[in-house]
């Protein structure tokens, strides 16, 4: 069965198997089926060393015939092979002790690499297999599309290399390929032209061809998102069930006094989320609703408009932000331009006792509409007479728990969501699967776009020359970089580092340090300060990514640009830009920096539309490290590549959605994800209990 023990396969017993477990989670034979190739070799093709041509990448089987050590200042381990047409220099830099005790003259080898020349051919660092003496073309290992598998040092020296691998995984599928059973119904897969399951776990790891492994991973990818969408389309079904409809409905005529109130235009896009809020909060269930909007978009704007339409129905609305600092502005806001239509408190840790009490009084007897506040909003003693509606700033700095609670505080109330960060289509389908979206992509025409320069550290003494001149003429600067303390293992200049430097170049100015490794109070202190004009620079890690507007903060230094993604960048120069007056924006980089992380610090050169440059960013950084995906574990995905299989992400909604929908009993199984299975016995498949979790 597939949930037999890993250590009863040949060649692993109980204490591989405990290795197995605590380095790659492998427990059961279906999490080593699930263990898929990190990517592939072709070795199908195999070529005399004789026939080598320089810039080619070959496979090869050669002989080991010498071993030695070479050079003094930078030593490399040579290994002289040949093939009886020819022969080849096998070089390796680092770790040559290691390597040297691994390699026997005599030794059979397969090695797979790019050909250089250098005094004699070469390959430098290639992939390399041993090769038995009885299975020199036909093993798994050789004469194929090969599998490498992603391994740790530990399970290297336990036999656990890809090599290893591939041998307990032949295993595995050998003995145990008739337990695999069909997960989806029949016509689903041939709807799709998809692959049977066991087809698919058979090609993921040895394939005939590239394009079989890619149909392969692609049907095992709509079965992972397919798994997905059907727990997130009972999510949404659970919004509408067993809750009270409500009867009164939102007056947008409250909305006129208030846009004639505020001394700015609303862009199309501000006008169209406000409709589609207005239209959600008009349904008889509860909004659950996500606004998404690049830098400076505006959504604070459309945030209190929607809190006047839950004051229209009488009822109140709870604003949480990440910091006390960004709730103060959002209550500073809110108050300014929400004026008489509706009362307005703040409600923090820092809140005093007297004050507080007070809030909480008036928020219970309904004397309050709008409660801005922090994590303090959560806290037990805080009631709502008719909590009506609930707004999250900065989403992902806060838990699903966090947010529950919350909601708990009312009847039902609607639900918005709100971030800076604009998320590619793919993802936010996966990852906020149950949210109906919104998106603000214009921006203000009274904002004028930052400029935006790359430039090498060479530059840095022109650059500091800048920095002179715009804080003499009163003006605030970020200096921004990845880590906090000097590392060891990375050759960058890290912000207490720079702090120091700083502080000595620039000693007429007042300059400070912030990092995420502060207490919270004492980096509110500090941004408080920024933002008074108290601190001229301000030495920072991305703590202050999402944060405060300061509208004199005109120029943001970002040394090693080409350590942060692409959308983190473009969130740390939204903090510039703010006010009337132009601004800058420099991403510094090494050098000798490599092509690619220079072309993808030209993207942000070229372009300041953020839902653009997330889609980049998926491209290149994978979902994984987008912001707020980690946390979610959606990031972890194991088959679906959401910059590329948008299609299969529509197909698995489009299917789960009719059949959750279809199915009215289900609203009687208590909304416990892990019954769904009893409904639909095809969901008891593969994996099911790993979408469980990432859901929970």
């Amino acid at each position: 069965m597939l949930d037999s023990s890993v250590q009863y396969l040949k060649g692993i017993g109980p204490k591989k198997a405990e290795l197995l477990r605590t380095e790659a989670g492998i427990e059961t034979v279906e999490d080593l089926l699930y263990y898929i190739p990190r990517r592939y070799l072709d070795r199908s093709s195999l070529k005399p060393i004789g026939s080598l041509d320089v810039g080619e990448v070959a496979t090869i089987i050669a002989t080991v015939e010498n071993i030695s050590i070479v050079g003094t200042r930078r030593r490399f381990l040579d290994l002289r092979v040949s093939d009886g047409s020819g022969m080849l220099h096998v070089v390796f830099f680092g770790g040559i002790q290691f390597l040297k005790k691994m390699f026997s003259p005599g030794d059979t080898l397969l090695f797979s690499g790019k050909v250089d020349f250098y005094k004699n051919r070469q390959m430098v660092h290639p992939e390399f297999d041993f090769i038995d003496s009885d299975s020199r073309i036909t093993s798994i290992h050789a004469g194929r599309i090969v599998p490498l598998y992603r391994s740790t040092e530990k399970l290297k020296n336990a036999g656990f290399d890809s090599r290893g691998f591939r041998r307990v995984l032949r295993t595995a599928i050998d003995s145990f390929a008739g337990d695999i059973s069909e997960t989806l119904p029949f016509e689903m897969i041939r709807n799709y032209g998809l692959p049977s399951f066991r087809e698919a776990i058979i090609s993921i790891h040895f394939p005939e061809t590239f394009d079989d492994a890619e149909r392969a991973r692609q049907r095992l990818a709509f079965n992972e998102l397919f798994f997905l969408q059907c727990y997130l389309a009972l999510a949404r079904k659970k919004l509408h069930a067993n809750i009270e409809r409500r009867e009164n409905s939102v007056n947008p005529t409250m909305l006129e006094k208030f846009f004639t109130r505020i001394p700015f235009t609303l862009t199309g896009d501000q006008r169209k989320a406000i409709g589609e809020i207005c239209e959600s909060m008009n349904e008889p269930f509860p909004m659950n609703r996500m606004l998404q909007g690049d830098v400076g978009s505006g959504k604070t704007v459309v945030a209190m408009a929607a809190s006047l339409l839950a004051v229209s129905r009488s009822e109140q609305t709870a604003v949480m932000a990440p910091t006390e600092i960004l709730a103060a502005q959002h209550y500073a806001t809110f108050t300014k331009f929400l004026g008489d239509d509706a009362r307005v408190a703040l409600l923090t840790g820092s809140t005093q006792k007297s004050p507080r009490e007070e809030i909480l009084k008036g928020c219970i007897k309904g004397e309050i509409d709008v409660l801005v506040g922090t994590h303090a909003l959560i806290q037990h003693d805080v009631a709502f007479k008719k909590l009506g509606l609930i707004i999250i700033d900065e989403q992902h700095r806060f838990g699903v728990r966090q947010r529950a609670i919350l909601r708990e505080k009312g009847n039902s109330p609607d639900l918005l969501v709100m971030t800076a960060t604009p998320i590619p289509r793919s993802l936010s389908l996966t990852l906020y699967g149950d949210l109906d979206l919104t998106s603000i992509r214009q921006k203000p025409s009274n904002r004028i776009p930052v400029k935006t320069l790359v430039l090498p550290e060479s530059k840095k003494k022109a650059v500091y020359n800048s920095i002179r001149k715009y804080v003499s003429q009163k003006c605030q600067v970020y200096y921004v970089l990845p880590l906090i303390e000097e590392s060891e293992k990375l050759d960058l200049k890290s912000a207490t580092e720079a702090y120091e430097e700083l502080k000595h170049v620039f000693s007429e100015f007042t300059i400070a340090l912030l990092h995420g490794k502060m207490p919270q109070d004492r980096k509110d202190a500090i941004m408080s300060d920024f933002k008074a004009g108290k601190i001229d620079i301000l030495v920072s890690t991305s703590v202050i990514e999402v944060g405060v507007d300061v509208p004199n903060a005109t120029v943001m230094i970002i040394q090693h640009a080409e350590r942060f993604g692409l959308s983190q960048l473009h969130q740390l120069r939204g903090r510039v830009g703010r006010g009337s007056e132009q601004s800058f924006c420099i991403f510094m980089h090494p050098d000798t920096v490599s092509e690619e992380a220079l072309s993808r610090l030209r993207i942000l050169e070229q372009t300041d539309d953020g839902f653009l440059i997330a889609e980049e960013d998926l491209k290149i950084r994978g979902a994984g490290e987008l912001i707020g995906t980690r946390q979610h574990g959606y990031g972890n995905l194991e088959f679906s590549d959401l910059a590329k299989d948008i299609d299969l992400i529509l197909a698995a909604r489009k299917e789960a959605t009719e059949i959750i929908e279809s199915a009215d009993d289900i609203c009687r199984m208590g909304f416990d994800f892990r019954q769904l299975p009893v409904r639909f016995p095809f969901l008891r498949g593969i994996r099911s209990k790993r979408i469980l979790t990432i859901l929970s």
